[in-house]
This record gives structure tokens, C-alpha cells and sequence, in this order.
């Protein structure tokens, strides 16, 4: 029948105090199934989605703050494209969604935060003169760097990819050539 049978009621016993809150061994449903998992914001691409996605907040607020606010709309879209591929690498959307390639996205939004920041940091920093532009500036120059760092482990994982498939295809191309020889003398 509907609704199902609920389990029966364990045995009576002494009630629990009720103190709000959840035993500590329970999963706590809800938003906390979005959270990135520890795992993941220990590790080294982690913090470093994390300090871009907060060097980007940081400076997007300080562009708010300043003369500069012509300069604002950057700082917003690396933060929302920060936190996009913080999510997308913690919920690990780059194994199921293979038609994208993930590290040339990842690549191309590095290279171009570093340059766009280093760019609006030395315009920030020289041509306005309040106090909310030269910390913007100064952030934005430590957000280069750190996306300059992204951008540099990023290109050593794909050439060393690129060096362990061209070896593979040496060997198979090697062998092959071998093979070929071997038949031609037969």
C-alpha cells in the first residue's frame, strides 16, 4: 500500500537529548553535495583555482571601489570562469563530458587572464592616482602571477601527454617498419 511501510521503531530505550543538531557520523544532505571535495582544494590545480577564483574577487571589488571601474568587467568574468573550472574539476565534468578539450580550455583561460590582468594592473597602477586602483592593481599583478603558474603547469602536463604519445607512436611506427622489412626479404 501506499505510502510503504515504514521500518518499526527500534527498541525503547533512553530518548536522545535533542540538541538540533545531526549525529556527527551523518552525511549532511543539501548544499554540501556541491562543495568541492578536500581531496580536491588540497591539491595543487585546487588551491590554485581557489587563489585565482579569490585574487579575481578581491580585485573585481576594488575595481567597484576605484576610478577605475572601466576595468571591472575582467576581474568578474575570471572570477565566474575560475569558479566554473574549480567546480567542473572537482565534480570531475571533464571525464564525463570527453567532447571538450578540457586542458586547451583551461590553457587558453590562463594564458589569456595573465595577459589581460597584466594589462589593466600597469594601466590601474599608473594612470589612477586613489587608493582602491593601486590595490587593484597590485592584486591584479598577483593574480598574473598566479595564473601565469597555472598556465606554465598546464603546458608541461600536455607536452609531456604530447612526448609520451609521440614516443608511443615511434615504437608502433618502428615496429612496424620491422615488419615491413622483414616480409620484403622473405
Amino acid at each position: 500500500m501506499w505510502p510503504p511501510d515504514q521500518e518499526p521503531d527500534p527498541e525503547p530505550g533512553p530518548a536522545p537529548a535533542r540538541s538540533g543538531r545531526s549525529p556527527p557520523g551523518a552525511a549532511m544532505p543539501g548544499l554540501r553535495a556541491l562543495l568541492p571535495a578536500r581531496a580536491f582544494l588540497c591539491s595543487l590545480k585546487g588551491r590554485l583555482l581557489l587563489a585565482e577564483s579569490g585574487l579575481s574577487f578581491i580585485t573585481f571589488v576594488c575595481y567597484v571601489a576605484s576610478s577605475a571601474s572601466a576595468f571591472l568587467a575582467a576581474p568578474l568574468l575570471e572570477f565566474l570562469l575560475a569558479l566554473y573550472f574549480l567546480f567542473a574539476d572537482a565534480m570531475q565534468l571533464n571525464d564525463k563530458w570527453q567532447g571538450l578539450c578540457w586542458p586547451m580550455m583551461d590553457f587558453l583561460r590562463c594564458v589569456t587572464a595573465a595577459l589581460i590582468y597584466f594589462a589593466i594592473s600597469i594601466t590601474a597602477v599608473a594612470k589612477y592616482s586613489d587608493g582602491a586602483s593601486k590595490a587593484a592593481g597590485v592584486f591584479g599583478f598577483f593574480a598574473t602571477i598566479v595564473f601565469a603558474i597555472d598556465f606554465y603547469l598546464i603546458f608541461n602536463d600536455v607536452a609531456k601527454f604530447l612526448k609520451q604519445g609521440d614516443s608511443a607512436e615511434e615504437n608502433t611506427a618502428d615496429k612496424a617498419e620491422e615488419e615491413n622489412s622483414d616480409s620484403e626479404s622473405d
